[in-house]
């Protein structure tokens, strides 16, 4: 039988981990002082998602002027296309909203139709292109923005 996800606040203890994903998931990762950095950040919310006691996802976006910015996701592989993904960017929208924010924005790969189809299934609509925006491959990101973020959290359940 599966355990249950458990999704919480990113600790210093979690970034050696959290590394770990980003080296597997991205072509060029976070350092790991980067991601260490991101925990002083004052705009900054980390969380990370556990399965049986071993994070298998994270998350970070920044959250300023009302709105918030996803600044990288990730899923481990072995666990991707479960829901544990569209769970942990349901929480953050929660947590966006707990800080005042209204809408989100974020980029994906051009090519990454898995993650757009979650973003997409989310309330999130494309808004333009950033030519070029990923330096390793120089591929195209799609800007994509959901501007109302508590509609989505009660469409979800999980405002009421």
């Amino acid at each position: 039988m599966e355990g249950e996800l458990v999704i919480r606040a990113m600790t210093k203890d979690d970034v050696a981990r959290v590394h770990e994903l980003e080296t597997v998931c991205f072509i060029t990762p976070w350092s790991y002082n980067s991601l260490l950095g991101e925990l002083k950040n004052k705009l900054a919310y980390y969380a990370v998602s556990e399965l049986d006691g071993r994070i298998i996802g994270y998350c970070g976006m920044w959250v300023y002027f009302g709105e918030a910015h996803i600044t990288n996701i990730a899923t481990a592989p072995e666990n991707r296309r479960c829901g544990y993904g569209k769970k942990l960017l349901l929480y953050m929208m929660r947590l966006a909203v707990e800080h005042s924010a209204r809408s989100m924005s974020l980029e994906v790969r051009e090519h990454n139709f898995a993650a757009q189809n979650m973003y997409y299934a989310l309330g999130f609509e494309k808004a333009g292109i950033r030519k070029r925006y990923y330096s390793d491959t120089g591929e195209n990101a799609l800007i994509l923005w959901n501007n109302d973020i508590e509609k989505t959290l009660r469409e979800q359940g999980i405002l009421q």
